[in-house]
């Protein structure tokens, strides 16, 4: 595949994950790999490369004689990514903090003040994922940058999914907790903190919408 060729279908890859995080896209449904090249004007081979970056991610699933769905998650995936977020994220920190200056901790604070100030769950999920990114942007470790990058457009698929109609406004103690451990050059305990706060992820209440039995999660890191 060109270079051309290659951003063409990053960018349908990205375009794609975004209508399923929001769930325009419900889990199940099959993508048409015919439709999407006419709809966007792209080739087949540029979709069926932006099909195998979301199956990465895990959005997507390529099943034999059904073709590719959306992918569907339950209380274990959450859990999974929750674990795998918690290892990933602490790791990059331990390699940022040395490098993190007071500018980009007053910008992780203007972040973490708009989580606490947001009213609606798209809100709160695009400032939470931008103070996340935030605190590992110094670790120079781009392929760790890009799976933890990766992990949260998943943790975003949770979050829509199971709080559309039941949001309200939260203080994160935890973001706080962090971005004061960092600026007193405690890294130590700013992971620590960090590796809890992610992990919290699955364990507090919110519903799963379309389930009877009500699996409860939470997506708070």
């Amino acid at each position: 595949m060109s270079k051309r060729e290659d951003t063409i279908a990053a960018r349908l890859a990205r375009t794609l994950a975004e209508r399923i995080v929001r769930g325009e896209m419900a889990p199940g449904v099959r993508l048409a790999q015919d439709h999407i090249a006419e709809e966007f004007g792209v080739s087949q081979a540029s979709v069926r490369d932006a099909f195998r970056r979301l199956e990465a991610q895990g959005l997507v699933v390529s099943l034999p004689r059904r073709g590719v769905r959306v992918a569907s998650f339950d209380i274990r995936q959450v859990h999974e990514v929750a674990e795998m977020r918690a290892a990933l994220e602490v790791l990059a920190l331990k390699h940022a903090a040395p490098f993190l200056t007071p500018a980009l901790l007053d910008e992780a604070q203007a972040a973490a003040a708009a989580c606490d100030a947001a009213d609606n769950v798209e809100d709160w999920e695009a400032a939470n994922r931008r103070f996340h990114r935030l605190i590992v942007s110094t670790c120079d470790m781009p392929r760790l940058l890009a799976a933890i990058d990766d992990l949260h457009a998943v943790s975003a698929r949770f979050l829509l999914a199971g709080w559309q109609s039941t949001w309200e406004r939260r203080t994160d103690h935890d973001h706080r907790a962090i971005l004061e451990a960092l600026r007193r050059g405690d890294a130590a305990n700013a992971c620590l903190v960090l590796e809890k706060h992610v992990q919290l992820i699955g364990r507090a209440p919110g519903t799963l919408p379309a389930q009877t039995a009500a699996s409860r999660f939470a997506i708070v890191g």
